[in-house]
């Protein structure tokens, strides 16, 4: 198949997937301006409960969030959303933002309620104006926000949800019970439970909707992100784990990645090593009968041609949306990014360390920010957001929480190695701050910025300096920004 015969028509799949990158770096902008030319814009759903609450407080200029939160179905959990967080005119230079609930396990309503309020607004938003397809990405490893996240999603429309960093074995179950506003949960991992001994998170959509139950919701499709032709056949191969396609994501991807299988080594460079387990068989893919992307190193028209070749529906690509004028990124940092990368100066290591999830992070290194040492030393340790945060089971049968980005002290007072501490980054604050929604602290400390992207950059040189979206999508696909353009 050649890219030409790959142009799908507006209702079919999509064949460029844009990468949903956290926190708020795909957000409803640049999910909205990829759904414009037809293929498929993802808002990331990371995080959007802290997200909404600070851009409330910054006073929403321009009024996107409030025009969002008044289509909001529910208008009494709207209107406590804005009573609690939106600041007229926005808070004073150097304030502390007002926190959000951390997630948990015990039922919390008003994070509940927030959760569902800030992805609809996120979705509703990126879908407003036009009618291609907009998804909404989100990580197995943050499961305590799942079903609220998803619910305010489907509320909004979502076409597509993709799901990585883990296994999404119950998703389409949760999928199915939403659309139809039932009540539903998901297993939650704890650390220290028994084999037997099961967690749950859940969401009864009744307590936002109250006694009638709305109109069902569109169901929509569930990507599953993964590394391995193992894991897609594991979930294909029941109807009741299966997805309806998967995004197959490669080593140069940015942000999370899969550790190598087996032993791991590292580089002379500190990262790790992959070899030929790493790289996933796609004709066992493609003989699970399910459309799937490839993603990593396939931003241009040969990584798409090269993704057809392979039998899959396309590519997702994420680093050349990042650093397009669209991004959440704070614009001063990605046009940084822009100039390191065309002067040769950026390097993007895959830390084994750096994330609290346990799995590879590419950090871009970029001075002055969470990446560098000294600055990152300089940091007084906290997790005030705690979105990593890992539930386990204390001595006395109660449930914690602890992420290894917390001061070591209290890390090791909760059962375990101060070594599991070291070279850890608060992935949490670093990305909040990326997007310009960095903390103050009372004591005068601003969170300092940490940011993400994948390693392969050569696709930088057949783009504009500054480009756009549509710059990005027309590269890949080899047309002109116009011809791909929706109405």
């Amino acid at each position: 198949m050649t890219i030409a015969d790959a142009a799908p028509p507006q209702t079919a799949r999509p064949v460029l997937i844009q990468g949903g990158m956290g926190v708020g770096v795909s957000g409803w902008r640049l999910a909205r301006a990829v759904a414009r030319t037809g293929q498929l814009g993802v808002v990331s759903g990371v995080a959007l409960d802290v997200v909404l609450a600070r851009r409330l407080q910054q006073g929403d200029p321009g009024g996107d969030l409030r025009r969002a939160l008044a289509a909001f179905p529910f208008p009494d959990v709207a209107a406590r959303v804005l009573e609690r967080y939106h600041v007229p005119g926005g808070l004073a230079p150097g304030r502390s933002y007002r926190p959000v609930p951390k997630l948990g396990l015990r039922p919390h309503p008003a994070r509940a309620e927030l959760t569902v309020a800030a992805n609809f607004a996120e979705v509703f938003l990126a879908r407003e104006g036009h009618d291609g397809p907009v998804g909404v990405n989100y990580l197995e490893k943050i499961q305590m926000a799942t079903p609220a996240a998803v619910y305010g999603a489907l509320l909004a429309g979502a076409d597509y949800v993709l799901m990585g960093a883990g296994i999404p074995s119950e998703i389409p179950r949760l999928l199915d019970a939403l659309a139809a506003h039932r009540p539903a949960e998901i297993s939650v991992a704890v650390a220290g439970a028994d084999a037997g001994q099961r967690h749950t998170t859940g969401i009864d959509p009744a307590a936002l909707h109250g006694p009638t139950r709305p109109a069902p919701l569109k169901r929509p499709d569930l990507l599953a992100i993964v590394s391995s032709d193992v894991l897609a056949a594991y979930l294909a191969r029941r109807p009741e784990t299966r997805p309806d396609g998967f995004v197959i994501e490669g080593p140069a991807a940015g942000g999370h990645s899969a550790p190598p299988r087996g032993r791991l080594r590292l580089d002379e460079t500190g990262q790790p090593l992959y070899g030929p387990r790493d790289h996933p068989d796609t004709a066992k893919i493609a003989s699970l009968g399910l459309p799937f992307w490839l993603a990593g190193g396939y931003a241009g028209p040969e990584g798409l041609q090269r993704a057809l070749d392979a039998g899959a529906a396309g590519v997702q690509v994420g680093t050349a949306f990042a650093l397009c004028r669209e991004s959440g990124l704070d614009d001063r940092l990605r046009r940084r990014l822009l100039t390191g990368a065309a002067d040769g100066t950026l390097t993007v290591r895959n830390d084994p360390d750096a994330s609290p999830a346990g799995f590879p992070f590419k950090v871009a290194d970029l001075p002055g920010t969470a990446a560098d040492t000294g600055v990152y030393a300089a940091r007084p340790r906290l997790c005030d957001l705690g979105h990593l945060r890992t539930p386990y089971l204390k001595a006395d049968g109660a449930v914690g929480y602890r992420c290894p980005a917390e001061p070591a002290a209290t890390y090791v007072r909760k059962d375990r190695p101060a070594a599991d501490t070291v070279g850890r980054r608060c992935l949490c604050n670093g990305l909040v701050s990326a997007i310009g929604l960095a903390q103050h602290r009372p004591d005068g400390y601003t969170e300092p910025p940490l940011l993400t992207l994948g390693q392969d950059l050569a696709f930088l040189a057949d783009l504009p300096a500054d480009h756009t979206a549509a710059d990005v999508v027309a590269g890949i696909l080899g047309t002109r920004p116009s011809e791909r353009t929706a109405p």
